[in-house]
């Protein structure tokens, strides 16, 4: 059970995340989440969007180089270790997380968008221990 990612590449220079942004609000793109990663010369925005496909065509019409990939969407519990619960589960089965960030649904439910080495592994560790995962069926209706 994956969801689907988008990973734009930008220049590491004043404006362009501003630039790309804008692309996206004039074409009325939702962004559920994004987390942004740099290195000196050129940076990754990694975007939850409500529309994929619609995305993709925006981003490839408006000449940004990116890509789609699969990521874990865990339902995060708010309560005191609720994350701590979702890394030792992964741990156990031997799933690495390679990066992961968070975004607020209704009610103020937690989600955690998680790039991890086996997502069937994870899932399938996730849901033996009852902790719930999002496809992206499920995302569209958050």
């Amino acid at each position: 059970m994956s969801i689907k990612q988008i990973s734009v590449f930008l220049e590491n220079k004043p404006g362009m995340l501003h630039a790309m942004t804008d692309v996206l609000a004039r074409r009325e793109v939702d962004m559920r989440a994004f987390t942004l990663a740099e290195t000196s010369d050129f940076g990754i925005a990694r975007v939850i969007v409500d529309d994929v496909y619609k995305t993709s065509e925006v981003m490839k019409e408006a000449g940004y180089v990116h890509s789609i990939n699969d990521v874990l969407c865990v339902v995060i519990p708010d309560e005191p270790g609720g994350l701590n619960r979702v890394l030792q589960v992964l741990a156990a089965a031997q799933v690495n997380v390679e990066y992961m960030y968070v975004f607020l649904g209704h009610q103020g439910t937690a989600y955690m968008i998680f790039k991890v080495t086996d997502i069937v592994a994870a899932t399938a560790a996730l849901s033996a221990r009852d902790i719930k995962t999002v496809d992206q069926e499920d995302l569209e209706k958050l």
